[in-house]
């Protein structure tokens, strides 16, 4: 909303100003009803929010400039502002930088991609489904939806002219929509693929002790959220766009072999899944195990990435922007912003303990109208803190609490929620009209058909 608001302001710095003229004005108001500590808080979480919702000024830039203020302010203690560096999420989003680095200097990434041809039939629809499939296999190996789609999408749209769809047909669109689906969506419900899915492990951990673990997040998810929801857009992608069989086989294109620094990353991988995956048995979070999976790839003579990847290939500032995220939250939680936030919703959601059904679908609600206010990365910002208030409130269990907010970052509304979808856009891999389209039926559908479908699913795991 802010960013749809905030697109007609005349000019970035405008928009820069409006941010800060709104925060001060909160802050002083704040000041006159709230505890100093409060009001500030709440000062800079519009500053913070507004700036990231609006992309005014460069997301590390911002969350640098909490850290500052933050610091010099004495709001919260040191620990609590720094906390997103001691989290496993920020090291796990440092290692998905470090392994997806490996897998394009290795020529792993270009040789999974390259299997993608190999997988596709002689059908439109079996193109779809097999660029769909590759693409969530994709979500596993590669925990950055911005790096998956800088892998997939070029691979994707070669493809698509050598199977005769031009730019601007039916079939390059749905191909090109298929990929974009495919690296963003599902991630949401593997557990290290998205940024809003690390930041909640991050704050749970840091706030509550509660480390999520990899395989029940996918099996709670996976199913309805990951695989139906695909399928729900394959289908819409066929209605919307349908295009004859292609003109030639995929599997046609010439492919180099995979080299021996290609065959140690696979290997690594495979190693890397594994411990994911068990994490229930062995009880390390995903994040120390992604640490240590980049330790060796960094290690020279590996020859696993190049000399100059933490330079080079590392974002820094994405990583300070969910150290920020983490942060907020667990100053938020320090002085007390989570209860004023929570007696507001107390004031409108009707939660009742004896309505655990309607419970989850109202807290999927108010998070959505969060992630419309803000964006995605806000739904955990928000709403974590405050999560052990709501699950006392609610008579849930405070996980259950903690994942209805993927109900709600797993369904998009708009492109502007989702930094990822709008540099789709800007990249020219698909129409922000073709986009907003395709986001609204997902959202329709996953409302009407697939949250429901989903209550049941947590019904028969015993969440509900």
């Amino acid at each position: 909303m802010v960013g749809v608001l905030t697109k007609y302001w005349p000019g970035q710095h405008g928009q820069v100003l409006l941010i800060i003229l709104a925060a001060v004005v909160l802050w002083g108001l704040g000041h006159q009803y709230l505890a100093w500590d409060v009001a500030v808080v709440a000062g800079l979480t519009v500053f913070c929010i507004g700036s990231w919702a609006t992309g005014a000024i460069p997301d590390y830039w911002a969350a640098l400039v909490f850290m500052l203020l933050a610091v010099l302010t004495q709001v919260a203690p040191t620990e609590a502002v720094f906390a997103g560096f001691r989290s496993s999420t920020f090291w796990l989003l440092f290692s998905g930088m470090v392994i997806g680095a490996a897998l394009n200097y290795t020529g792993l990434g270009k040789r999974l991609a390259s299997l993608l041809a190999r997988c596709m039939g002689q059908s439109y629809g079996s193109v779809l489904a097999a660029t769909l499939g590759f693409g969530i296999a994709l979500c596993f190996v590669m925990p950055s939806s911005m790096g998956r789609m800088v892998l997939l999408m070029p691979l994707v749209l070669a493809l698509a002219d050598h199977l005769g769809y031009e730019p601007g047909s039916n079939g390059h669109t749905g191909m090109s929509l298929a990929a974009l689906v495919a690296v963003f969506f599902p991630g949401f419900t593997i557990l290290p693929a998205n940024v809003p899915n690390m930041i909640l492990s991050g704050m749970s951990e840091t706030l509550y002790g509660a480390e999520l673990a990899y395989l029940d997040y996918l099996v709670l998810h996976l199913p309805v959220l990951g695989l139906l929801k695909a399928l729900a857009a394959l289908l819409l992608i066929l209605w919307w766009f349908p295009a004859d069989p292609p003109r030639q086989r995929a599997d046609s294109l010439v492919t180099e072999p995979l080299s021996r620094q290609g065959r140690h990353m696979a290997v690594v991988m495979v190693v890397c899944l594994a411990l994911w995956m068990s994490d229930g048995w062995h009880h390390i979070a995903p994040g120390w195990i992604g640490l240590g999976v980049a330790l060796y790839c960094l290690f020279p003579g590996v020859g696993l990435v190049g000399k100059d990847t933490l330079n080079q290939k590392v974002q820094y500032g994405a990583l300070f922007f969910v150290a920020a995220i983490i942060g907020l939250g667990a100053v938020m939680a320090e002085v007390g912003v989570g209860q004023l936030v929570m007696d507001a919703i107390a004031d409108h959601v009707p939660l009742n303990s004896d309505q655990p059904v309607a419970n989850v679908a109202l807290l999927a609600l108010v998070s959505s109208l969060v992630g419309m206010v803000t964006n995605l990365p806000g739904i955990p910002l928000i709403l974590t803190p405050i999560s052990q208030e709501l699950a006392n409130t609610s008579g849930l269990a405070l996980a259950t609490v903690l994942m209805t907010q993927v109900l709600a970052f797993s369904s998009v509304l708009l492109p502007y929620q989702a930094p990822p979808l709008l540099a789709a856009v800007q990249m020219g891999y698909v129409s922000l009209a073709v986009l907003s389209r395709l986001c609204l039926a997902l959202f329709a559908i996953t409302v009407v058909i697939l949250l429901p479908l989903d209550l049941v699913w947590w019904y028969l795991l015993g969440r509900l």
